[in-house]
């Protein structure tokens, strides 16, 4: 048995995608899947199976949500291993206010074009005096916004429906490391 941890995009945001994590478990163990839990409200699931491929489970789930719920909900696979390097990687391991600490992790690494963009925005952002600072790493775009993320320009535009980073799914540190612990035997 391996355990998985599922990210969901875009659920219980603004009163869309609606989707009550009690009745999440119970359709996620009811398909098989073991030991299911969930973390908050906005989509943070782990759960054991015997599959070995995190893009398998991550289907799997998506496949139930649609199945269950009527809702085609972006999810995103991580083996525990994959998480446990995500927090390892952290380029800011000084912020202790894991609220001004974001992880988007990505479907796949950025490409090249990509790259540039998130480039060109943090050229802007530096530009405007602004200590926000976004790093990317394999497959997870780290996002630094000491001043808060609900005032960051950097973080707007990383996030905006015109982002390249749209199908990734960000989750501030505090989510992240209580994912990892919740991994933990």
């Amino acid at each position: 048995m391996s355990l998985f941890v599922v990210l969901l995009r875009g659920i219980n945001v603004g009163g869309r995608n609606r989707l009550p994590m009690a009745d999440l478990r119970s359709a996620l163990t009811a398909d098989g899947l073991d030991e299911v839990r969930t973390y908050i409200q906005s989509g943070n699931i782990v759960l054991g199976t015997p599959a070995r491929s995190a893009d398998v489970v991550g289907a799997r789930v998506r496949a139930v949500i649609a199945r269950e719920f009527g809702l085609d909900v972006p999810t995103i696979a991580l083996s525990t291993s994959a998480l446990a390097e995500i927090v390892a990687d952290n380029p800011f391991p000084y912020e202790t206010d894991h609220r001004r600490l974001h992880a988007i992790v990505l479907p796949q690494a950025p490409d090249a074009s990509t790259l540039t963009w998130l480039a060109e925005r943090q050229a802007v952002a530096t530009a405007e005096d602004s200590d926000d600072r976004v790093t990317v790493i394999d497959r997870t775009a780290y996002l630094h916004t000491p001043g808060g993320f609900g005032t960051s320009a950097l973080a707007a535009s990383l996030i905006s429906g015109r982002s390249p980073l749209v199908d990734g799914t960000a989750r501030n540190w505090a989510t992240v490391t209580t994912l990892l612990e919740m991994c933990a035997p």
